[in-house]
């Protein structure tokens, strides 16, 4: 694709990095055929092939207007189109400068303000866990809009206690010790069954994604060098062998810091080994499973199946769940349509969107429920929850599975 960039983005970071990705589109359209938004809405502007069109116009100099904010901020992040763009186009990246020139540019309503301010420092701020205890004990009166967002209360059960020489850090999260305790602590279970120690560094936090998508770029970036912070001691120092993500959502934005901080002096470096050691905790069955084989009580009943977007897209992880559980002998199914499509969870979108965000859940679902699952797994607490919302069939992560499987067979030993 052709462009002319005008004289204030031309020789800008933004402006290069941009050019680079729109040269390589040649708007052939086949990412329209699995964009979710495109599919519910029908409209151009509504699928990557349009809203790259309206990011160029933006880069050659013609004023963004409302209608352009709403047609990015409708587009989920799924990267969906960036699996099916046969040129290799990094659409994600793309979208994070087009977005950020729309907020320089286009004022937004006072309520989108504070609602889109609400979330980047809320989900952020040490006083979600409390807000989210409270939301648990008073879930059954909660209005059901607010209900779907506060999962019922769940054991989280101990932390393994013993050492390792093999060890691990871990990411424990901004929402899910709150949200889900249960997987941070059975990721550390599983891995103690398997001879390998979780750590995890206090002073980290939030993966940097909240505030970054929601156009606080700034923000994002400041939470990921406190993460470099926090974890370069260890990192420094050879203790762990890699830094694993169990939300598949912070595993894509971690193995991102290299190309996020690359242009700052003093992280760049860091940050492109943080990413190097970066593991989706999927990425460490093989051994799991090696260490776990014949030691779990597998149950029968089958398992559904839902790869996250920032799994199977983001992180270009697919197919390793699905076949290391099931070379433990669990029945993993994978539903038979539409396992690419978004399932509208997309960190804050459910909440920013919520009517479309709700048509691709209850989509999802549908796909899910043909096969009559006992439960649904997934691998990131936001589509866990956002499912949850739309079924009474339990969704769980799938370490949760794998460590109740644990449990079972030393139970029954």
């Amino acid at each position: 694709m052709q462009t002319n960039l005008s004289p204030e983005f031309k020789g800008t970071a933004d402006g290069d990095e941009a050019e680079a990705i729109l040269r390589k589109c040649v708007h052939c359209g086949f990412c329209t055929a699995t964009c979710p938004t495109y599919q519910l809405l029908g409209d151009e502007l509504d699928g990557p092939r349009g809203r790259i069109y309206l990011i160029k116009q933006m880069l050659e100099g013609e004023a963004p207007t409302e209608k352009t904010q709403m047609h990015l901020d409708r587009c989920l992040t799924c990267r969906n189109c960036e699996s099916t763009c046969p040129s290799g186009v990094e659409y994600g990246h793309l979208v994070d400068i087009g977005r950020r020139i729309v907020e320089e540019k286009v004022p937004r309503t006072s309520s989108s303000k504070l609602m889109r301010w609400t979330l980047k420092e809320g989900l952020t701020s040490s006083a979600f866990a409390p807000a989210m205890a409270l939301g648990k004990l008073m879930r059954p009166l909660l209005p059901s809009m607010l209900k779907d967002k506060v999962p019922a209360s769940q054991p989280s059960g101990a932390w393994p206690t013993r050492t390792h020489a093999r060890k691990v850090l871990m990411l424990a999260g901004c929402v899910q010790p709150s949200m889900m305790p249960n997987v941070n602590t059975a990721t550390a279970r599983v891995l103690d069954a398997c001879g390998i120690q979780t750590l995890v560094a206090s002073n980290a936090g939030c993966c940097g994604g909240v505030k970054f998508h929601l156009n606080d770029q700034p923000g994002g970036l400041a939470h990921m060098r406190a993460n470099v912070d926090a974890w370069w001691p260890y990192v420094e120092r050879g203790e762990v062998e890699a830094i694993v993500m169990n939300a598949s959502g912070c595993g894509v934005t971690v193995k991102e810091y290299g190309h996020h901080l690359r242009h700052d002096a003093a992280y760049a470096d860091k940050a492109a080994r943080i990413s190097e050691l970066t593991r989706d905790l999927s990425e460490l069955l093989p051994d799991l499973v090696a260490s776990l084989a014949g030691k779990v009580n597998v149950p029968k009943a089958p398992l559904a199946y839902h790869p996250p977007c920032t799994l199977q897209h983001g992180q270009k992880l697919r197919g390793g769940v699905e076949h290391g559980l099931s070379q433990l002998g669990f029945d993993v199914r994978i539903a038979m349509n539409e396992s690419h499509l978004c399932c509208g969870s997309a960190g804050t979108y459910s909440v920013l969107e919520p009517v479309i965000s709700h048509q691709l859940r209850d989509r999802k679902l549908s796909h899910l429920s043909e096969l009559k699952p006992a439960a649904i797994i997934s691998a990131n607490v936001g589509c866990i929850t956002h499912l949850q919302s739309g079924t009474a069939t339990p969704v769980r992560h799938w370490i949760e599975v794998l460590d109740d499987a644990l449990a079972a067979s030393s139970a029954g030993s």
